[in-house]
């Protein structure tokens, strides 16, 4: 599945203040990694990735545009798909200090 580069480049502007952010092409798109673990990303064209661990996962869905990531037909614990519009609405920049809360606390790879 092919991602929109255009989200891709919205969420490298919001993470470029960032200290220790790689980027790596994963699951047919854009991935961007906190000190080597998995943080966000853009796969499809109309959602970002979020991973916000088992433990935020059900406040993460209780938030406008989030959904259960189901990548091959099977629910992924802790990562979740947000719409972008929903994302860029409520502020880009908010969806990566929830996800910061956890993938932050993540021993470096």
């Amino acid at each position: 599945m092919a991602h929109d580069p255009h989200l891709a480049e919205l969420l490298r502007d919001a993470l470029s203040t960032r200290q220790g952010i790689t980027e790596r092409k994963m699951f047919g798109g854009v991935c961007f990694l906190l000190n080597g673990n998995m943080f966000a990303g853009v796969a499809n064209h109309d959602s970002f990735m979020f991973r916000v661990g088992k433990e935020l996962e059900e406040d993460a869905l209780a938030r406008p545009g989030a959904r259960p990531m189901d990548f091959t037909g099977r629910k992924m614990g802790g990562l979740i798909w947000v719409d972008a519009d929903a994302a860029i609405e409520s502020g880009l920049e908010q969806w990566i200090d929830f996800t910061a809360r956890f993938v932050g606390s993540l021993p470096p790879k």
